[in-house]
């Protein structure tokens, strides 16, 4: 389906082996409109039931090869694009082009060029964020809603939402006064300096952000929150440390293709999603029935993920009162669930869309 107006191209990305199944041959794409352009990969039958994968910071489309691997197996037609800034996708120089209003316009506009018909809507981290802002504005669109790591919030991800919800017992108010969002202040701080700070040396920067959880560490401050304390994400140094990447998580060839697309491009569109609560905050509040979800909303926590996790805290709060039809599923990871535990997530996925009879129908 083509509106007036777009453009698209296609070629195929190479096939990596992987641990879910064999090769993943996935099909590459790029949709050109008057205001965007999104690259996608995508996989299993184009007339199959949709599911998106919507991509967080600093990922790619390709973060989600295990899960597009296993539903494409399963008759559904999964979708990946690299989000506003990232990849091959428009990368705006303006800081205002990034807020999530524009992002889920994006999304509407790629899910109309693919037929339109209500999807599931997967995403991750500030994927995450969009996938619920989604499903808040454009219901029609929206089979059910799977968030990955990051909360849904009515009100928008945004500090204003964030700090005071902070576990106050393990971020005394007068030592970290924005708890573990301290570097989401830094952000808007200083934002020059982040990104000198992570553009110093791109490839290094990506292997010390992905990295596995640690169980031992849960309940103690997290790194993040000392951002502004230390001058900078990487203190003094003002550089990453020389760090490999770890292979469990990222396969070789897509982590390889991570770096090249930020050595490309720099650091400074995807922090600039960072950089527009007020903007955000305002698109939240027009929502339909102030945000309120009454489709099926999973959410998957990590029960190492010192940012996000929202057992023994208020983090949660907020989206447990917004969704009419929520589900949780504890994992245990960190952070970076996707790659983390690509098994699980495919297994809590699968199993949320058999009890919610999402699942698509068996020739």
């Amino acid at each position: 389906m083509y509106a007036a107006g777009m453009t698209s191209t296609t070629h195929l990305v190479d096939p990596h082996p992987h641990s879910l199944g064999g090769p993943a041959a996935l099909r590459s794409h790029t949709l050109h409109t008057p205001r965007h352009t999104t690259h996608y990969v995508e996989s299993g039958p184009a007339d199959g039931p949709l599911m998106f994968f919507l991509h967080g910071w600093p990922e790619l489309g390709l973060i989600w090869r295990a899960q597009l691997e296993a539903f494409a197996a399963e008759g559904w037609h999964c979708v990946a694009p690299d989000m506003r800034g990232y990849g091959h996708s428009s990368a705006p120089a303006a800081s205002q082009a990034y807020t999530n209003e524009q992002v889920v316009m994006d999304m509407v506009s790629l899910h109309d060029h693919l037929g339109g018909r209500p999807a599931v809507w997967v995403g991750h981290d500030w994927g995450s964020v969009i996938a619920g802002s989604l499903a808040a504005h454009e219901r029609p669109r929206c089979r059910g809603v799977v968030l990955i790591s990051v909360p849904y919030f009515p009100d928008a991800n945004a500090l204003p939402t964030l700090v005071p919800l902070v576990d106050r017992t393990i971020y005394p108010a007068e030592r970290y006064p924005d708890g573990q969002w301290d570097y989401y202040r830094y952000y808007n701080t200083h934002f020059e300096a982040a990104l000198a700070d992570l553009d110093a040396d791109k490839a290094a920067s990506l292997a010390s952000i992905f990295r596995a959880g640690d169980p031992a560490s849960v309940g103690t401050p997290a790194s993040n929150a000392t951002v502004t304390r230390n001058g900078g994400r990487f203190g003094a140094a003002h550089r990453a440390p020389p760090t490999r990447p770890d292979t469990a998580l990222w396969p070789a060839a897509d982590f390889a293709q991570l770096v090249r697309t930020f050595e490309k491009h720099g650091f400074r569109a995807p922090c600039a999603w960072y950089l527009n609560d007020e903007a955000n905050i305002a698109y939240a509040r027009r929502a339909p029935d102030s945000g309120h979800l009454s489709l099926p909303v999973l959410f998957l926590n990590g029960d190492y993920d010192l940012m996000n996790s929202i057992e023994g805290n208020r983090l949660g709060e907020p989206m447990r009162l917004a969704c009419a039809d929520l589900s949780v599923t504890n994992l245990p990871g960190a952070h970076w669930l996707p790659l983390e535990r690509k098994a699980e997530v495919v297994q809590a996925i699968r199993a949320w869309l058999q009890d919610k009879r999402l699942t698509p129908p068996r020739p």
